[in-house]
């Protein structure tokens, strides 16, 4: 009796040996994953990184409290990304328009814009065209997170209220062009007064940023391996920008994009996350380039 009990823990250790080889692989899964990793080891939500255009400042002193010049040029990138989720496919912001491929484009002050890659090109690499995309999210309407938004006929469109009233008004608010998302006319609309739960579980969450523009959002995606993270949108434009809390002296309310960044601030501390100024190329270099993803 006594020598049959004394194999008990051994007979427990090679059943338990498969489920804990299977713990362990898992625990030395990456977090980026590659266009090369297999169905079974990627989980269900991938966040992809797509280069959807960037902008050559003349003077970074635009972006400061006072708009004083610096004198110290610098470059914005305008980030697009996109979401697989097994409900469906989710874009962030449209970036500039894909036209600007064919010819750089140049604002009165001689900022100028360029497109090396089109999105829609992003896209096909994906094997996706734009009528595969469920939801559109801008998060607000300037030219440069709005410019292919017409593409996306078929796709729910998510914003605020407040912000489509706004940039739709008459004279057309600085920074807005209206023809780049005249579309919202015959598109569906899911148009928000606060915060939104794209899919139900919580894993893409719209929240509410006003300042930068009356109806500004931001995003806040959680991935199964790498975590959290809080997209900016123009919540802010530079990494000093975020780490200061500097409110650009163009913002539409002083007070609201105070009220943002604090929110956006405890949603990092609250989640442990990771908070991406999507205008600042440091932020962007750190994330998988595509089409490698974050699942």
């Amino acid at each position: 009796m006594k020598k049959n009990m004394s194999r008990i823990p051994r007979l427990l250790l090679f059943m338990l040996l498969p489920v804990l080889g299977a713990a362990c692989a898992g625990a030395r899964s990456p977090a980026a994953g590659a266009p090369g990793s297999t169905a079974e080891d990627a989980p269900a939500i991938r966040l992809y990184v797509l280069d959807c255009g960037r902008i050559e400042i003349n003077d970074m002193g635009f972006f400061s409290g006072s708009g004083a010049p610096t004198g110290q040029a610098g470059t914005l990138t305008v980030p697009c990304f996109l979401i697989r989720h097994p409900q469906g496919v989710f874009l962030w912001d449209t970036g500039l328009s894909d036209s600007l491929a064919q010819a750089p484009g140049a604002d009165p002050v001689g900022n100028r814009t360029y497109v090396d890659t089109p999105l829609s090109a992003q896209l096909r690499q994906l094997g996706l065209e734009h009528a595969d995309v469920r939801y559109v999210a801008l998060s607000h309407l300037h030219a440069d997170h709005a410019g292919n938004a017409n593409a996306f006929t078929s796709s729910t469109w998510i914003l605020q209220r407040r912000e489509l009233e706004w940039a739709t008004q008459t004279p057309t608010p600085l920074g807005v062009d209206a023809t780049v998302f005249s579309a919202y006319r015959t598109a569906k609309l899911q148009l928000l007064d606060g915060d939104a739960d794209v899919f139900g579980d919580g894993s893409v969450r719209i929240v509410q940023t006003p300042g930068h523009t009356p109806g500004h959002q931001s995003l806040v995606v959680r991935l199964p391996r790498a975590g959290t993270f809080v997209l900016s949108g123009d919540l802010c434009h530079t990494r000093e920008n975020w780490r200061n809390h500097v409110v650009p002296h163009f913002s539409f309310s002083r007070p609201q994009m105070i009220e943002s960044l604090d929110r956006a601030e405890a949603l990092v501390k609250d989640s442990h996350g990771r908070f991406v100024v999507q205008h600042a190329p440091e932020d962007v270099r750190a994330l998988p380039k595509f089409p490698a993803y974050l699942e």
